[in-house]
C-alpha cells in the first residue's frame, strides 16, 4: 500500500504563504541577488513543499498513530516544523535542519531520492533540495540558468570549508572558514582587485564633478536625453525626449531639469536647448509641463509642434535618433547634488564603440521587446559607447583574475569557481550599466534604477549612465558584494550537479521530480537572457566551452508559447501544450510508484476561452497530465504577494501559482461512470475537506486547495464515462468537485449548536441586513430556538418587526464568555473577530481559552473555524467582500489565537480584558 505524504493531505499554507510573501522584502544574502532570473518561486515555498514531498502523512502510519487524534496531533506536529523551516532566518539553522533531515530519513526508510528540476531556471528547488540535504539535480536548455545553478548547488560544496587564498585573506580570520564563507572572502577580494585594475584603465572616462565650492565630487550617474530634429521645417532644433524633468522629489529638496531655448551659430537651426537645475517647489514641473514625450508622441520646446510617435520611430530606424546630457549627479555628503551639464562631461562618453564587442542582432519581435521599432537591432545598441568599453574591459578582467587565483596557489578548479563568480558581477552589472536605465526621482534615495524591473525590454527616453567607480546603485564593488553575500548563507553540505539538457528529451532515471516549467507566453526566457549570455560568453567560454558554445542562447526548442516563433497565437499555444505533455509522459516511464512528482503552475489571472469561462490553462494542465498517465493528488495555491488572497476575495480570482503533487497512474485503472464518480466524491470529499480546515489554509484558499483530493478521484481512472457514453471533460470533473465542495460545507451546519445554525441561515439570506420577525421567528421555531432568545444574547437586534444580525465590530464590550449562562460557536466567533481586529492576537487567544474552559463545553476550536470557513464561502458568493475578509482574517490568525490559548493557566476575568469602551473599537 503507498503512503500518502503530508502534501497529498495537509499543510500549514498559511505560514507558507505568510513567510512566502515576507522573503520579497529580503535582498541581503538572498540567493535570487546572486544573478537575476526571472519569476523565480519563493525559497520557503520550494523548501515545505519538498519536505511535505517526502514526509509521510501520520494516516499512512496506522501502527505508531492508530486514532484520527493521534494522527492529527502529529500532523500538527510535523506542521509547526515547516513553520519554523520556512522563516528566512531559519534558513541556516543546522540543527533544525537536521530535524527536517531527520524526519525525511524516517520517511524514506534512510535513503532519500535524489531531487531533479528539469526546469530548473533559478535554482530555487535543488537549491532547496540541497538545504535540506538532498543530492540535488538540475538541469536547464538555457545555459544562463544552468551557470545560476552550478553557482548555487555546484560549486559551493566542492570547496566547503575552505580558507580563501587570496594573499593575507587566509589568516584574517581567527574561527575557521566555513561554508563557502572562504569563497565568499575570495569573491570581494579578487572583485576588489578587478575593480582597481579598470579604474587604472579607463578611469579617465569618469571624470569627476566641480561643486559649487570648487572641490571634486564623484558623479553618480550622468542623465540624459534621446533627441530627434523636430520635423517642423522652420524649427529644425534638437528636440529632447524626456519623459520628465523631475530629478528628486524629497520634500524640501525638489529637484528638476529646467529647459529653455538659446541661440546656437553652430547648429544648423540657429538654437539649441540648454538644461539648468532648478530647486524648490514653486517653479516645478507640473502635470502639463513635465517632460516632452507622452505615450501617443512628443512636443517640440522652441515651436510646440507635435510630433508623432511614427516620426520618431523612423527617425529611430534610420539611425537619426542621437542624445543630450542633461544633468550630472554627484555624490555629496549623504545627499544626491545635482549639476548642470558641461562640455567636459559630455565629451567624456563620446568614444569609439570597442571593436571586438560582439554585435549579434536581436530578435525582430520577441515576448515584452519593444526597442526595436526605434532602430536598435543589436544587442550592442541597448548600451551607450562607454557603457561596452567598461563591460569588455571588466569581463576581459575575469581571465586575468582567474590566472592571479592560480599564481596565489588556487587550482584549476578553484580559479574556475572564482572566475564563474567573478563573471556573475560583471553580468550583474549590465542590468545597471545599459541605456535603458531610468534614474529614479521618487523613491527615498534618489538612483540608478534598473533595467529589469519586469521581464521587458521597454524604450526608455531620457537615461541614465551610472558611474561603475562610484559607491551608489550599480558600482562594480557592490556587485561582488551581493554576489558574496549569497555564498555566505549557503548550507553546502551535499553535492549538486547541473547541466543543460532538454526536459523532453533527457532521461529521467533514478530521480524524484519537483519543478516548476515555463508557463504558456508569460516570459520569453531565452530571448531576454541573451542579454545576460554576451558577457557571460564573454567571460567565460574558456571554462566552459560546451555549455557556452553558441553565440547565442538555444532558442528554437525552449518550451514557451511565442507566437513570433510558431506561427502565430494558437501555433504556440499548440508547441507549448504538447511539449509540455512530452515532457510529462517521459517523466512518467521512469516514475516512482511510492513519491508524488510536485509540478508548479503560474496562472494568468484574466485567462478566458471563447466561451467566456476563466482558467482555461489550468483546466489544460489538468488534462494534460491526465492524459500522460498521472493521477493529481493535490493542488496548494501559493502565493508570493500578500496582496493577492485579498484580491482573489474581491475578484474570485485565482491564486498567483499552484502546487501539484502527482503520482503515476495504474497501466490497468479502470473507467468508472459518472454515478460512481459522484459517489466517490461525496464518499471522500468530506474527510479530506475537514482536515483541510484542520489545517492552516485560509478560507480565500480552500476550494483551490479541495480540487486536490476531487481531482484524485477523478484522476485515478483511466475514465469517466458520461451518461451519453463520452469522455468525462476536466471542466465537467471540476464543476462537480465544486459542487460536491459546496454541500459538504452546507452537511456541516449540521455539527452546531442551534443558535449558529439559525445565524448561518439567516446570515445567508441577510447578511448583516435587514430581514422581517416573521420570517426570522420561522427559522428560529425550526431551530428549536426563539428570536427573543437570540436578542437578548446579542446575537441580532429585533425593532419594529425588523431583524438584523450584530456585525462584530457593534457587538457590546466586557463581554465575560467564561461566565455567561449561555453562549454559541457563532458569538464565540464573533466575539474572536472583534478583538482580533481591535485588541490583537494575545487578547484573542485569551478570550479563545476562557471560551474553551466553560464547564458546559459548548464552545468547540474546531467548531469555530469551520464556521469561519463556512461563512467566509457565504460572504464571498454575495461579493461580501469586507465580511470575508474578516472571516479570513479569523482562519489566518487562529494557529496563533490557539497557541496563546493553550498557554494560558486559567480562565481569566475577560471582563477586565476586554472592556471595551466606545471609540475602542
Amino acid at each position: 500500500m503507498q503512503k500518502r505524504k503530508l502534501i497529498e493531505v495537509a499543510l500549514p499554507l498559511e505560514a507558507i504563504n505568510r513567510e512566502s510573501a515576507r522573503e520579497k522584502s529580503i535582498r541581503h544574502g538572498h540567493p535570487s541577488t546572486l544573478h537575476l532570473w526571472w519569476a523565480r518561486r519563493p525559497l520557503a515555498a520550494a523548501r515545505a513543499v519538498l519536505f511535505a514531498q517526502l514526509v509521510d502523512d501520520p494516516s499512512s502510519r496506522p501502527d505508531e498513530f492508530p486514532t484520527e487524534e493521534l494522527q492529527r496531533k502529529e500532523r500538527e506536529r510535523l506542521h509547526n516544523l515547516i513553520e519554523r523551516l520556512v522563516v528566512w532566518e531559519n534558513s541556516r539553522d543546522e540543527k533544525l535542519l537536521a530535524e527536517a533531515h531527520a524526519e525525511i530519513l524516517k520517511s524514506t526508510d534512510g535513503n532519500p531520492p535524489a531531487i531533479l528540476d528539469p526546469f530548473a531556471g533559478g535554482g530555487t528547488i535543488p537549491l532547496e533540495a540541497q538545504r535540506l540535504g538532498l543530492e540535488a539535480h538540475a538541469s536547464d536548455l538555457n545555459p544562463v540558468a544552468v551557470l545560476i545553478n552550478k553557482a548555487l548547488i555546484e560549486i559551493p560544496p566542492k570547496f566547503r570549508d575552505q580558507p580563501p587564498v587570496f594573499p593575507g585573506l587566509a589568516d584574517s580570520q581567527i574561527r575557521p572558514w566555513k561554508g563557502a564563507e572562504g569563497l565568499a572572502a575570495d569573491i570581494r577580494a579578487y572583485g576588489a582587485w578587478m575593480r582597481e585594475e579598470a579604474e587604472k584603465r579607463i578611469g579617465h572616462l569618469y571624470p569627476k564633478a566641480t561643486l559649487s565650492d570648487g572641490t571634486k565630487g564623484t558623479v553618480i550617474a550622468w542623465i540624459w536625453a534621446r533627441t530627434v530634429t523636430c520635423p517642423n521645417p522652420a524649427c529644425g532644433i534638437e528636440l529632447p525626449l524626456a519623459r520628465s524633468w523631475w530629478l528628486g522629489k524629497k520634500k524640501g529638496k525638489e529637484t528638476f531639469v529646467v529647459p529653455s531655448i538659446v541661440s546656437d551659430p553652430t547648429h544648423p537651426s540657429g538654437q539649441r536647448v540648454k538644461f539648468e537645475i532648478g530647486h524648490g517647489k514653486a517653479d516645478a514641473p507640473t502635470a502639463n509641463t513635465d517632460g516632452t514625450v507622452t505615450r501617443t508622441g512628443a512636443r517640440c520646446l522652441a515651436c510646440k509642434t507635435a510630433t508623432d510617435l511614427k516620426y520618431v520611430r523612423a527617425e529611430g530606424r534610420a539611425r537619426r535618433l542621437g542624445s543630450q546630457l542633461m544633468a550630472v549627479v554627484a555624490e555629496g555628503n549623504r545627499q544626491r547634488i545635482y549639476l548642470e551639464p558641461t562640455d567636459e562631461h559630455a565629451a567624456a562618453a563620446t568614444i569609439d564603440r570597442p571593436s571586438d564587442v560582439q554585435e549579434s542582432a536581436l530578435p525582430e519581435e520577441a515576448l515584452g521587446f519593444r526597442v526595436q521599432a526605434y532602430g536598435m537591432t543589436k544587442w550592442v545598441d541597448l548600451f551607450t559607447n562607454r557603457q561596452l568599453v567598461a563591460l569588455t574591459t571588466f569581463s576581459d578582467l575575469v581571465s586575468e583574475a582567474h590566472k592571479r587565483v592560480l599564481a596565489d596557489g588556487g587550482s584549476d578548479a578553484y580559479a574556475n569557481a572564482v572566475a564563474t563568480l567573478l563573471g556573475f558581477g560583471v553580468s550583474k552589472a549590465t542590468d545597471y550599466h545599459n541605456a535603458l536605465c531610468a534614474w529614479r526621482s521618487d523613491v527615498k534615495n534618489e538612483g540608478v534604477g534598473h533595467l529589469f524591473s519586469r521581464q521587458t525590454i521597454p524604450m526608455i527616453w531620457d537615461f541614465c549612465e551610472a558611474n561603475p567607480m562610484s559607491q551608489s546603485s550599480g558600482n562594480m564593488r557592490d556587485q561582488w558584494t551581493w554576489v558574496s553575500k549569497v555564498l555566505e548563507r549557503l548550507t553546502p553540505v551535499v553535492s549538486g550537479r547541473a547541466i543543460q539538457a532538454d526536459a523532453a528529451s533527457r532521461s529521467y532515471d533514478g530521480f524524484l521530480i519537483a519543478t516548476d516549467p515555463p508557463y504558456y507566453d508569460n516570459i520569453g526566457y531565452a530571448d531576454l537572457s541573451d542579454f545576460f549570455y554576451m558577457w557571460l560568453r564573454r567571460s567565460l567560454r574558456s571554462i566552459y566551452p560546451d555549455l557556452l558554445s553558441t553565440m547565442m542562447v538555444p532558442k528554437s526548442e525552449e518550451l514557451v508559447a511565442n507566437p513570433y516563433r510558431h506561427a502565430g497565437k494558437d501555433g504556440a499555444r499548440w508547441f507549448f501544450e504538447e511539449g509540455f505533455r512530452r515532457v510529462f509522459a517521459r517523466a512518467r516511464e521512469s516514475a516512482r510508484e511510492n513519491l508524488p512528482i510536485t509540478v508548479w503552475y503560474a496562472f494568468k489571472q484574466s485567462e478566458t476561452d471563447e466561451s467566456g469561462e476563466a482558467s482555461t490553462g489550468w483546466e489544460t494542465l489538468l488534462d494534460g497530465m491526465v492524459r500522460s498517465g498521472w493521477m493529481i493528488t493535490a493542488t496548494w495555491p501559493s502565493h508570493s504577494e500578500l496582496g493577492n488572497r485579498l484580491r482573489s476575495i474581491d475578484s474570485n480570482a485565482l491564486a498567483s501559482s499552484i502546487v501539484l503533487s502527482l503520482r503515476p497512474r495504474s497501466e490497468d485503472a479502470p473507467t468508472i461512470d459518472k454515478r460512481g464518480f459522484i459517489t466517490a466524491l461525496e464518499d471522500e470529499l468530506p474527510d479530506a475537506l475537514r482536515k483541510l480546515q484542520q489545517g492552516r489554509v485560509a478560507p480565500v484558499d480552500l476550494p483551490q486547495a479541495a480540487i486536490g483530493p476531487g481531482m484524485a478521484v477523478f484522476s485515478r481512472y483511466s475514465g469517466v464515462i458520461e451518461n451519453d457514453g463520452s469522455r468525462m471533460t476536466v471542466r465537467s470533473a471540476l464543476a462537480r468537485i465544486n459542487e460536491i465542495l459546496d454541500q459538504v460545507l452546507a452537511e456541516q451546519e449540521g455539527d452546531f449548536d442551534a443558535t449558529t445554525r439559525f445565524a448561518i441561515a439567516w446570515y445567508r439570506q441577510h447578511g448583516y441586513g435587514v430581514g422581517t420577525f416573521g420570517d426570522a421567528d420561522n427559522l428560529a421555531r425550526a431551530r428549536n430556538t426563539s428570536v427573543v432568545a437570540m436578542e437578548r444574547d446579542a446575537i441580532l437586534t429585533s425593532r419594529a418587526n425588523r431583524v438584523q444580525l450584530i456585525k462584530p465590530a457593534d457587538l457590546p464590550g466586557g463581554y465575560d464568555v467564561f461566565n455567561d449562562s449561555r453562549t454559541s460557536n457563532w458569538e464565540t466567533l464573533h466575539h474572536l473577530i472583534k478583538i482580533v481586529e481591535g485588541d490583537g492576537i494575545v487578547r484573542a487567544g485569551e478570550f479563545l481559552q476562557a471560551a474553551l474552559s466553560r464547564p458546559d463545553g459548548v464552545v468547540d476550536a474546531d467548531l469555530v473555524k469551520e464556521l469561519a470557513h463556512l461563512l467566509f464561502r457565504i460572504a464571498e458568493g454575495n461579493g461580501w467582500t469586507k465580511d470575508a475578509l474578516s472571516f479570513n482574517n479569523l482562519v489566518t490568525s487562529s494557529p496563533e489565537i490557539l497557541e496563546v490559548a493553550r498557554a494560558a493557566k486559567k480562565p481569566i476575568q475577560v471582563q477586565e480584558a476586554f472592556d471595551f469602551s466606545e471609540g475602542d473599537d
